[in-house]
Parts: structure tokens; C-alpha cells; sequence
């Protein structure tokens, strides 16, 4: 709890991975994936209650055992490729049994989050009483006048036409992606589907934290992090 507001953490882990079989379980660095995000929660000093929402008998099996806690199963309807974040938050907040000011959504595919990145969230949205507050992190050298198309084996700008020449680096804006480490959200604006409302505001994390696992290069690269501290 952070200034009397109560903070729920839900670990969304569905059992079905496609792109990598049993990814939320699978070996990472000695340790099974969806427990550094457990352990980040554990070591969280502002999330009131942080439960894990998994439909999977193995992954609950293997969360409790990084002490996690696992109040009820996901009904297998919301553990469809189909099924949204949303609605699995939503069933959560229906079936608790407690009211919370603010909920998180943590994916265990963001290994490299630490508890001081999601303790900075709840901070931020509370002192500046934001509708949501999302991790991101810097796109370094990126800008919409660098996208381009390929028309007829041609390269063509994207949005604009760049003249003569390629724009300088230090001419462009700041770029910033969600990195969809931590979402955070007044629980009234869950309940009516609304992820951001009308103040989402940024929490920047670095790149080796913003580590997203989609796809076994995501997770190599992770293992290298976690490796080389």
C-alpha cells in the first residue's frame, strides 16, 4: 500500500504458447520464466496483493512454489488465443472478494522488470493522481520521417518526403514504445473496459529491463542479461 491506496498485481500466465511451447514455465538462467516476475512482486513494498491468473495446473504449481498466490483458476474460456488481457483483469477484480484502488497487470514475459520499476509506477500514479501509468522505454534513432515503403522494388517515404538527404539523428524527436513490463489503472476504469483513461502517464525503464518474450531470440537475449550483470 502507497499513500493508503491499495494496489492489486496480477500475473496473467495462460497455459497455451504457441511461438514458445510452455514459455511461461520454461528454464530461464536456472530459474522458470514467470518466477522473476513473481519474485519482483515479492520484493514489491507497494503492491498490497500481487496473485498470479493462469488457467495452467503446472504453472500454478510451479508459481506457488516462488510463493505465489493463486486464489482461484481461470475458467479455460479466458485462456483463448482470442481472450484479452482485459477481460482476464476484469474476472479477477469480480472474483477477489476486495476492492483495490489501482490494479497491474505484470506479463512474465518481461523477466527484467525489478520490483524498484513497478514500485516507481505506483508512485507516480498515485502522487499525480493518473488515470493509468505504463512502462516504456526509449526507440533509440527511430522517427516516423525514417519509415519507409517498398513501391515497385522503390524505396518511398512513409509520411513525408525526406529531400535529398537522410534526417540527422540529433534533429528528431524522442521516440517512446510501451514495453509492456507493467500496466497500472484505477480499478473503476478496469471495470468499465478502459486500460488508459484520459491520463496515462510514462514510466521510462531502460533497455536491458525492457526485454519483451515473444520469440526464442527474446529469450536468448534475456538469458544474456541475466548472465552478464
Amino acid at each position: 500500500m502507497y499513500k493508503d491506496k491499495k494496489i492489486l498485481g496480477v500475473i496473467t500466465a495462460r497455459g497455451g504458447s504457441k511461438g514458445i511451447p510452455r514459455k511461461n514455465i520454461k528454464d530461464l538462467a536456472g530459474k522458470p520464466l514467470i518466477a522473476y516476475t513473481v519474485e519482483a512482486a515479492k520484493q514489491s513494498k507497494y503492491l498490497t496483493r500481487c496473485i498470479v491468473s493462469t488457467d495452467d495446473q503446472e504453472i500454478a504449481d510451479v508459481s506457488k512454489q516462488y510463493g505465489a498466490n493463486i486464489p482461484f483458476m481461470r475458467p479455460e474460456e479466458l485462456a483463448q488465443d482470442q481472450s484479452t488481457s482485459m477481460e482476464v483483469v476484469q474476472h479477477v477484480l469480480k472474483d477477489i472478494g476486495e476492492e483495490y484502488d489501482y490494479l497491474m497487470i505484470l506479463q512474465p514475459t518481461s523477466p527484467l522488470r525489478a520490483a524498484e520499476d513497478i514500485d516507481g509506477c505506483i508512485i507516480k500514479a498515485v502522487d499525480t493522481d493518473a488515470d493509468s501509468v505504463m512502462s516504456m522505454k526509449e526507440l533509440d534513432d527511430f522517427s516516423a520521417k525514417k519509415l519507409k515503403r517498398i513501391d515497385n522494388d522503390e524505396i518511398v517515404p512513409w509520411l513525408e518526403d525526406e529531400g535529398k538527404e537522410s534526417s540527422r539523428r540529433q534533429d528528431l524527436d524522442q521516440v517512446y514504445k510501451r514495453n509492456c513490463a507493467i500496466y497500472l489503472t484505477k480499478t473503476e476504469l478496469i471495470k468499465k473496459g478502459d486500460l488508459f483513461g484520459k491520463v496515462s502517464r510514462p514510466y521510462i525503464m531502460p533497455e536491458d529491463r525492457s526485454i519483451d518474450i515473444n520469440q526464442l531470440v527474446d529469450f536468448n537475449l534475456a538469458e544474456f542479461y541475466l548472465k552478464n550483470k
